[in-house]
């Protein structure tokens, strides 16, 4: 095709053939190597050299004009590309310089753009205010019939025409001087007499514009220029207003001209602004450090932004009156100042003491809060919501660290208390009262601490916090109580669903009969009196003063429902620890440690076996039972002075919870009812003399229950019918009720130590109840 193209254009010249054959000498050589030439005429890639060197290697198929136009067409590509890639590259470079030269002016570009809109807005008005002025000659041109050439560059700027003397009415020239009259008033700042003269020209106007005694352009440009000046006063009063420096009487003064000029809305919105603005000023002298008192920085500052609420409520009244749109804008105001403050002072005050747990801090801090703040009911702003809304939260949580504190606190001292019941601490303020109730040192520490809670839980009261620091109180009343019952030797804390992991804590143990009284002595008086007495604290009247007379506590406790639910919601958290001592001391007498019982069928059943020659006496369970109430009640009686009703009912408890036990041990029964050997005559004559001696001793200690008298009464019920079911009539066998009682009495003055003669008083009342009671129970055939 290349030889073709040739012949049909000229034959090439002989310096051209010559030429041509020079270049295709370097192909026609045996030593030619086609890799070595492309990669020095050209950098192109792998793809590239494979075409190239298919084209070279094919030379042997095609002519030499063949090839050689190949190898052109194949060059001609390769520069093309090279230009492509070539002209991306001056492209990359050129958008790189661009960024680079934006982002260089990028300021200057920003700031000539803003410059170019603030001279657009510029153009615009002077377009207005030339049109404006243009619209205004014409008309009063038409309005006289003059020329425009006639009005001068004098009053244009006053907005009246220059009239000339020559004919005009004393009205014409009042008109025309008046606008220079008000100028200086201005000038001057005699507000008083500006706002008279605005009066004075509004009443011209109207009386000129009833009577037509003023041309249409006149009485328009009159207009005009009263009302740029009323905007210019008013202006001048609504900046001389909000200056921190102005007075309360120049406020007054220049809001009250500020309404005379009739924007009264604009009026009212300034005066809010201006105390807003004063009140700020102020308080630049109020910085709040870590070393400041927070109450003092709480005072201070309640002290200006309510002072400034104040005096703006009643300044607002005094010059606009009880009209609803002023009032309602003055309360959103105000509240928008107090959630301001509110959020001030939990930055600056409450936040800190609350984290630190310091109630009293966080308490008095609100407290003088709500002071200032509930002085202004008086003037109808109830804000004090508003407030109670911020620190309430703040409050509880410094209110719940102080509770969490003095928990921690008692627990870490009941891991070493000695549980020995001692005065209080010398120069502690409760040494001196005139009956030192004793407790242990954990009691002692949790009651000095509940004491100091409620000092500071009084101003709580404002914010209705008092039920709750009474029922976190009763938590970690609660809370203390489980520590005792830890306390207790063999307490199994998996019995007791409440127990959680964090009270696992060392608790030491109460080992002796007095120490384990001295727990209940701790409980008892703490939940019977001193937590009462303290709680009196949150009872107050409206004047602040205490309802209760701290004096005469007891007396007065029930006259407050909630306290008085309080109380027995504590009394019966003593239960549980009552419950916990009866149930242990219970398990004593009748386990041993090896976990055999000591109070079985075959002390009964096996009785018989003896034949007649038989000791009658208690049965030894029922003597340790005499003997340990016994001691405990010689313990109680010095633990428990004045308090001796929780005394005797710890002791019928105990009483209860053994013959209870032993009432529904069903084990106990099968074998008496059903076992291998009945319960012979014997038998029955001893389990009626134990229950005839319980009855006894539990009158005597006056802790003779009703239920005490049902377990008993179903015991003998029980072993009356099983001895009945052998055949036999159980009162034949039984003895006269003076022998059971001689028994008991004589049983009771041996095991106590004592003689008939020294305690004639024992057995003679103790016979009486006893024998009243034993022929009661065989005459209805049940005890």
């Amino acid at each position: 095709m290349a030889a073709k193209t040739a012949r049909s254009k000229a034959t090439p010249t002989k310096e051209n053939g010559v030429r041509v054959e020079e270049g295709l000498s370097l192909f026609k050589s045996d030593k030619f190597d086609a890799d070595a030439y492309v990669q020095s005429k050209c950098s192109i890639n792998e793809k590239e050299i494979v075409i190239v060197e298919w084209i070279l290697g094919s030379s042997r198929f095609y002519t030499l004009e063949k090839m050689m136009s190949n190898v052109t067409i194949l060059i001609a590509c390769m520069d093309i590309k090279q230009l492509c890639s070539y002209l991306l590259d001056l492209k990359r470079a050129s958008a790189e310089e661009m960024r680079r030269s934006v982002y260089a002016n990028y300021p200057a570009f920003i700031r000539t753009s803003k410059e170019i809109s603030d001279l657009e807005g510029e153009l615009s008005s002077i377009r207005n205010l030339l049109s404006t002025q243009a619209t205004l000659i014409h008309g009063l041109a038409d309005g006289v019939n003059i020329d425009d050439d006639k009005v001068s560059d004098e009053s244009l700027a006053n907005g009246l025409l220059n009239f000339e003397d020559n004919g005009l009415s004393d009205l014409e020239k009042w008109a025309t001087e008046f606008p220079d009259h008000l100028d200086a008033l201005l000038a001057e700042r005699r507000v008083d007499e500006a706002l008279a003269a605005f009066d004075e020209g509004e009443i011209l106007v109207s009386q000129a514009n009833e009577k037509h005694t003023l041309s249409s352009s006149v009485l328009s440009s009159l207009q005009f220029a009263i009302a740029e000046r009323k905007q210019k006063l008013a202006d001048q009063l609504a900046k001389a207003a909000c200056q921190p420096s102005t007075r309360g009487g120049e406020l007054r003064s220049a809001i009250a001209a500020l309404k005379r000029l009739g924007d009264g809305p604009r009026a009212h919105t300034v005066l809010l602004d201006a105390h807003f603005q004063r009140y700020q000023y102020n308080m630049q002298s109020l910085r709040p450090s870590s070393t400041s008192y927070g109450g003092a920085y709480t005072a201070a500052l309640s002290q200006l932004v309510f002072s400034a609420i104040s005096q703006a409520s009643s300044d607002s009244l005094g010059i606009f009156g009880k009209e609803p749109a002023y009032s309602s804008e003055l309360v959103t105001w105000a509240t928008k100042q107090t959630e301001a403050f509110s959020l001030l002072v939990k930055r600056h005050a409450l936040a800190s003491s609350a984290a630190a747990g310091g109630l009293r801090a966080a308490a008095e801090c609100a407290q003088i809060a709500l002071g200032h703040c509930s002085l202004l009911e008086a003037r109808g702003l109830s804000l004090c919501p508003v407030l109670l809304k911020h620190f309430k939260p703040i409050v509880e949580q410094a209110l719940e660290a102080n509770l969490k504190r003095i928990e921690e606190n008692t627990a870490a001292m009941a891991a070493a208390d000695d549980w020995v019941l001692t005065s209080p601490p010398a120069g502690s303020r409760h040494a001196s009262t005139a009956f030192q109730n004793k407790l242990t040192s954990s009691a002692h520490r949790f009651n000095l601490m509940v004491q100091d809670f409620f000092e500071d839980v009084g101003p709580l009261l404002s914010m209705q916090l008092g039920s709750k620091a009474l029922e976190g109180l009763f938590r970690v009343f609660n809370s203390y109580v489980d520590v005792l019952v830890r306390a207790l030797p063999g307490s199994i804390e998996e019995e007791d669903p409440n127990f959680e992991s964090s009270c696992n804590k060392i608790v030491q143990m109460a080992e002796t009969e007095a120490n384990q009284l001295a727990l209940l002595a701790n409980a008892s008086l703490l939940a019977d009196e001193l937590l009462p007495r303290a709680a009196m604290k949150l009872s107050l009247d409206q004047t602040g003063q205490r309802t209760d007379d701290l004096r005469r506590p007891l007396d007065r406790q029930n006259r407050n429902p909630e306290q008085r639910e309080w109380k027995r919601r504590l009394l019966s958290t003593v239960d549980k620890l009552k419950d916990a001592f009866c149930r242990q001391h219970a398990l004593d007498l009748i386990f041993t440690e090896e976990g055999d019982s000591h109070l079985s069928a075959d002390m009964y059943v096996n009785i018989d076996e003896n034949g007649e020659d038989v000791d009658f006496f208690p049965s030894l369970i029922f003597q340790e039972l005499f003997a340990k109430l016994n001691r405990m009640a010689s313990l109680a009686a010095d633990m428990f002075v004045g308090r001796e009703r929780f005394a005797i009912s710890l002791l019928m408890r105990l009483t209860e919870t053994v013959i209870l036990w032993l009432s529904g041990d069903q084990s106990f029964w099968d074998d008496i009812e059903e076992g291998p050997r009945p319960l012979g005559p014997l038998g029955l004559r001893q389990l009626y003399l134990d229950m005839k001696f319980v009855i006894c001793f539990a009158s005597q200690g006056r802790y003779l229950s009703r239920n005490l008298h049902r377990g008993t009464n179903e015991i003998i019920s029980k072993a009356l019918a099983a001895f009945t079911a052998t055949g036999i009539d159980p009162y034949s066998e039984l003895p006269e009720d003076d022998w059971f009682n001689d028994i008991c009495v004589d049983a009771m003055e041996r095991l106590s130590g004592k003689t008939k003669g020294n305690n004639g008083d024992v057995h003679s009342p103790t016979a009486s109840v006893s024998a009243q009671s034993v022929s009661s129970a065989r005459s209805h055939g049940s005890y």
